[in-house]
């Protein structure tokens, strides 16, 4: 198919890439179901009755969100938290996306920047965190029902597996509904909602619901980008499947199956080295210049075939000797993507926006890893690199809101590797923690269109600072844009103060900025432990919550990794400086009352909430970390 008849086909290209053959291309109105239930001639051994499988529901939420990836985790259970009843559609078994037991791609962030790690916080720094504690074997298994866990606990919740989003019902340039098909249960779903955000990366209702979009790669001139090639072309990043390795101790000997195609390595790029190759090689990759989605399958087969062809050469070539007693121990069968469809937003991020660290006033996500553009031809293309490191960051770049929503339907949003950006762009955000960012914004957001009967692009123009502020308030960080909640009490304390300070200030505590960043402290420490931090305010306050942001060390990365890494960049267990222990009590009338204690903290985040009561002054008393002999704070709010 040529490049313009792909984009003149629109949403029926779209429909037929993700082919479940269940519904018709007129479903958007009609809502029939090809499966004829007139014809299904089911009889009830148990109840002796016989009568017609009635598999259609519809179901009604303030929030719809597709795909259940890190972007797609974070903008569902963000909308959760604030308020909004959300759904959360997933068409796998498991949650997680790349980062999935399905692939096991590692998820990082803006830890590319060399030494300066300034790891993400707000949702995916709890979810990382929540793995420490939970998976100390570092199980890829596991880990998706920690995905899980994370997701089925919030009330206001709803998560949906197995479940592809087909189609969009539209009622003008508004989304009415989302028809979404359980294969496990045979059963059509019609989605209601007000707001649809789409985290699925391929984006298949965003396209169905006609929102532009474009694929492949922007030529030089359109946004003046130093990298892009001199022409616009339909080339896409590929897919790649991993494989990892187990040594058995003994010689292990290994045959390819059928499929294998054979590699010789014979002309390769001197970049596209085995390093490593015990834990996968990502650069078993294949990629299109054409409609990448409907060439899926076939991609599959042939990575399946690469894959195997690759470790045959490994173990039988006789170049790698130290491979003698390794065996395959676990294989790939899904692809990871990098990229597909990218919708159109108010706003088109591109190179330049990041290179020149361009200041938005929507800024709601950042990012840092590098310009990482993949050869298009991945390894059907073995002179060229692997991938073309173009540009290495050395602080991070802003995303603007602009960005995660539609430029023409009304109600949708979208987070991760389909946002309104170009090609050279994707290289960078298109990594998990990045993505994951950008889902906790629009999920913020969505929660925000709920409550005031707004749309998104209404939320960027009218409401961007209510956003921005619940974000930071989220422990989510904002590059250059400190918080100042005017609903925070602590701001309005008369004094604060620690037991005792090793390093920073107690009034770092209120300077709306929760890490040290920029070669600026923005932290309070003890000098031993156990410390407490008190505030007073000079008439009595009504407080019912009190908040804390404590230390983690975010210049140290905690994602889960196959080799298990543990040195100055890289940590494979809970964070030593992380606060475990700790109490808070208020000063009624004089006389200090107990408000709440937590023994076994687990998140950066602390909360504590009680019912309302008149205080003079709040202590914060704090007693163990996980191993540190000092304990650090970096913010402490009071609401009413």
């Amino acid at each position: 198919m040529k490049r313009r008849e792909f984009f003149s086909k629109g949403t029926k290209v779209a429909l037929a890439a993700g082919s479940i053959p269940f519904i018709t291309a007129s479903c958007a109105s009609t809502n029939d179901v090809v499966y004829n239930k007139k014809e299904d001639k089911w009889h009830h051994l148990g109840t002796g009755e016989s009568g017609i499988v009635n598999r259609k529901k519809t179901t009604e939420f303030d929030v719809a969100v597709i795909g259940g990836g890190a972007a797609g985790i974070c903008a569902a259970v963000s909308a959760a938290r604030n308020g909004a009843k959300v759904v959360l559609v997933q068409d796998r078994p498991v949650l997680g996306g790349n980062a999935s037991s399905e692939i096991h791609v590692h998820l990082n962030g803006v830890n590319n920047i060399k030494g300066k790690a300034e790891r993400e916080t707000g949702l995916i720094e709890e979810i990382l965190l929540l793995n420490r504690f939970e998976n100390e074997q570092e199980s890829w298994s596991v880990w998706d029902h920690v995905l899980y866990e994370f997701v089925v606990r919030e009330p206001n919740l709803t998560l949906m597996m197995n479940t592809q989003a087909m189609e969009a019902v539209m009622e003008g340039n508004k989304i009415k509904s989302a028809l979404c098909w359980q294969g496990t249960t045979e059963t059509m779903y019609t989605i209601n909602a007000d707001v649809f955000i789409d985290c699925s990366g391929d984006g298949l209702l965003a396209a169905t619901s006609g929102a532009e979009y474009r694929t492949g790669r922007e030529g030089k001139k359109e946004f003046d980008e130093t990298f892009a090639p001199d022409e616009p072309d339909g080339w896409q990043m590929g897919a790649t499947l991993i494989m990892e390795s187990k040594d058995m101790g003994r010689p292990m000997k290994y045959s390819p199956p059928s499929f294998a195609i054979k590699y010789t390595h014979e002309g390769a790029h001197k970049k596209r080295h085995f390093k490593g190759f015990q834990d996968g090689i990502w650069w078993i990759e294949v990629g299109s210049d054409n409609d990448i989605i409907a060439d899926f399958e076939q991609n599959r087969h042939k990575l399946m075939g690469y894959m195997h062809g690759v470790w045959d050469y490994i173990k039988n070539s006789g170049n790698f000797p130290e491979a003698e007693t390794l065996a395959l121990d676990w294989v790939g069968s899904f692809p990871g993507r990098r990229e597909s469809r990218r919708f159109i937003g108010d706003y088109i991020v591109s190179e330049r926006d990041m290179t020149e660290h361009k200041h938005f006033e929507d800024a709601v996500a950042y990012g840092g890893w590098s310009l990482d553009e993949h050869n298009p031809g991945g390894i059907e293309n073995l002179s060229e690199p692997p991938s073309y490191f173009h540009y290495h960051f050395k602080e991070v770049y802003q995303f603007p809101f602009r960005s995660l929503y539609s430029k023409n339907v009304s109600n949708l949003m979208f987070a991760g590797r389909n946002v309104s950006q170009t090609h050279i762009a994707l290289s960078s955000s298109r990594i998990m923690a990045t993505c994951a960012l950008q889902g906790q914004a629009v999920g913020t957001a969505a929660s925000i269109c709920n409550k005031r009967n707004v749309s998104p692009r209404e939320v960027g123009q009218k409401h961007i600072n209510e956003l921005q502020e619940q974000l930071l308030r989220d422990d989510a960080f904002i590059p250059k844009r400190p918080a100042n909640d005017p609903l925070d009490l602590a701001r309005k304390s008369s004094l604060i103060f620690g037991s005792t300070t090793s390093s920073g200030a107690a009034k770092n505590l209120l300077n709306g900025m929760s890490r040290d960043i920029d070669g600026e402290i923005n932290h309070w420490q003890s000098d031993g432990l156990s410390a407490n931090v008190q505030l007073e305010w000079e008439t009595p306050i009504d407080l019912s919550k009190v908040e804390l942001k404590c230390d983690t060390n975010i210049k140290r990365n905690i994602m889960m990794r196959k080799d298990s890494r543990n040195d100055e960049l890289y940590g494979n267990g809970v964070p030593k400086e992380m606060l475990k222990t700790l109490s808070l009590q208020g000063r009624v009338n004089g006389k200090w009352v107990d408000l709440g204690n937590i023994s076994e903290n687990k998140t950066r985040l602390i909360k504590f909430s009680f019912e309302s009561i008149k205080v003079t002054a709040i202590k914060i008393d704090m007693t163990k970390t996980y191993g540190a002999e000092n304990v650090k704070l970096f913010e402490v709010r009071c609401y009413a």
